[in-house]
């Protein structure tokens, strides 16, 4: 059963993923433990406010835990070393590859038009567009093995 996400859902996830990207630069700069990070976010109720919070504490989650497969998807792509990128842009495209690898319910094109945004909105003034094309080639990328899959 599929359901479609109402409007309301929608923005809840949207400003989860807003949340995670700062969360996650406060784990990428500081090196918290996970919870510590968490309970700092849940302990500012302002901060999560209309925020979906299972889905930022999954995505956190999710996006620490598999951090280093995360740099692994992506340091081929890069046109640097993995260390200069910046760091917003690396925790953008930690999220971006989390969804396009574990979120298959959400259409892949969704989630990079979403960290496009997120891009925007924390990047630097033209990162959008790296992230854009950074992105694009992990969803293909993807997209094709999971074709491969599904013939094999």
């Amino acid at each position: 059963m599929n359901i479609k996400p109402n409007k309301k859902n929608i923005r809840e996830r949207i400003k989860a993923r807003q949340n995670t990207v700062q969360a996650l630069y406060q784990w990428l700069i500081t090196n918290k433990d996970l919870d510590e990070v968490i309970s700092e976010f849940e302990d500012d109720e302002y901060k999560l406010a209309k925020t979906d919070i299972n889905y930022f504490r999954s995505l956190l989650r999710g996006t620490i835990t598999h951090h280093e497969e995360l740099d692994a998807r992506i340091v081929n792509l890069l046109d640097r070393p993995i260390d200069e990128l910046d760091t917003i842009e690396r925790a953008i495209l930690h999220i971006g590859c989390y969804e396009l690898e574990y979120h298959h319910d959400i259409p892949w094109k969704s989630i990079v038009n979403e960290s496009i945004e997120l891009a925007k909105i924390f990047g630097a003034e033209d990162s959008y567009k790296y992230i854009n094309s950074i992105l694009d080639k992990v969803a293909k990328e993807l997209h094709h093995n999971q074709t491969k899959d599904l013939v094999s």
